[in-house]
């Protein structure tokens, strides 16, 4: 049984994580390094994920149709956080993901895979 502390710690390792992607996704398409501002990004991003499920989920349409809404939700809060507009809000969400992916890819390899990386979708 996983305590609430340790949980409370994969969450905000997790997050931190999330934020971390969103700042090099951030920082590539606007060269902006300010990583509170991603980590609350992250924090938003993964909310407005939960509910667009939680949405679909109620009235039966979970799967493919959910994930896309949540894709497009989830950018739509990057791009209004960094006040840009859909293709550069894409670009910072493809290399958030991306960056993602290569942390968590890092830290399998040293036995560390109990992390996710919270408010990027799809990793």
């Amino acid at each position: 049984m996983v305590s609430a502390q340790t949980t409370l710690i994969l969450f905000a390792v997790s997050l931190l994580i999330g934020g971390f992607a969103i700042s090099v996704g951030a920082k590539f398409a606007l060269k902006s390094e300010n990583y509170s501002h991603a980590v609350l990004t992250a924090v938003l991003g993964a909310i407005a994920w939960a509910v667009v499920n939680a949405v679909f989920e109620e009235v039966g349409l979970e799967g493919a149709l959910s994930s896309l809404v949540g894709l497009v939700v989830w950018v739509w809060v990057v791009r209004r956080r960094y006040e840009v507009g859909w293709i550069r809000g894409s670009i910072i969400g493809l290399f958030a993901w991306l960056a993602a992916l290569f942390v968590l890819a890092l830290l399998a390899l040293v036995g560390v895979s109990s992390l996710d990386a919270y408010g990027v979708p799809g990793t």
